[in-house]
């Protein structure tokens, strides 16, 4: 097989979440780019339906589908909906998020739920739903789970993100633990731990502390629009066939400085 063939993607089915802007939307469009029908879910209908329009720009094959995934019991609802447009779910990417900022002596018990919920239990939910469904049945299947740098390490001056860290260290567990228990079926579970990019979510702290984060990388940049397309066009692929329950940091070297 060339190298080529191992990135290709066609007659895939991708479900990406979290996919109407931002680190989905990277996704979305390069699972799309090697061949693959992209199903993107979000809570807000009118931005899933411009993200649509934006992948059916580039060609790709894509198709909207309105979730709270906050709201843990309409997750089986989800993948019916994907199932009955798709048939099956090939790569699973879960990339739906959120943080609140406070102290930890002060952080309200709601927000940790909150947070916990949608970064860790919709994500385990969510790979149980695909994977009984869809890749174990099948004997084949990719997940990949986005964490964070947060999940390696405290928190920089400035960041007081106690749950968001909680969560992304769960996550990274939760890929090792999955990894282990789905390999015999051929299901490749890996993660990626994005760095400083920005988005609605880090627009106000990196106007606090973005010329600190750039200092203090090697590679003097925040991540880009494309930077996030290389290391998950690898782990959805069989590029990565040999590669479960890793983890891929795209910081900029940030973590090494």
């Amino acid at each position: 097989m060339s190298v080529k063939d191992l990135f290709d993607l066609s007659g895939k089915v991708a479900l990406v979440t979290g996919g109407s802007r931002g680190l989905g939307l990277q996704a979305a469009e390069a699972l799309g780019e090697l061949g693959a029908k992209v199903g993107i879910s979000a809570r807000k209908q009118a931005e899933l339906e411009e993200a649509v329009k934006h992948l059916g720009q580039k060609g790709i094959e894509a198709a909207a589908f309105a979730a709270d995934l906050g709201k843990l019991d309409g997750i089986p609802a989800l993948v019916d909906q994907v199932l009955a447009r798709f048939g099956t779910v090939d790569v699973l990417v879960n990339n739906a998020g959120t943080t609140w900022g406070a102290p930890a002596e002060d952080h309200p018990a709601e927000a940790w739920r909150k947070v916990m919920a949608l970064n860790i239990d919709a994500m385990f939910l969510l790979s149980q739903q695909v994977g009984k469904r869809c890749m174990i049945p099948r004997r084949s299947g990719k997940i990949v789970n986005v964490a964070s740098v947060a999940g390696l390490s405290g928190n920089p001056p400035g960041m007081q993100t106690v749950a968001y860290n909680a969560s992304k260290g769960a996550a990274l567990s939760f890929t090792r633990a999955l990894a282990a228990e789905w390999g015999r079926y051929h299901v490749n579970v890996n993660a990626i731990c994005p760095g400083f990019f920005p988005s609605r979510m880090t627009k106000g702290l990196l106007a606090v502390i973005g010329d600190a984060v750039v200092a203090r990388t090697p590679l003097g940049r925040l991540g880009g629009d494309e930077d996030l397309k290389g290391a998950i066009a690898f782990l959805a692929s069989e590029a990565s066939r040999h590669v479960t329950g890793q983890y891929l940091t795209v910081d900029g070297g940030a973590g090494i400085a």
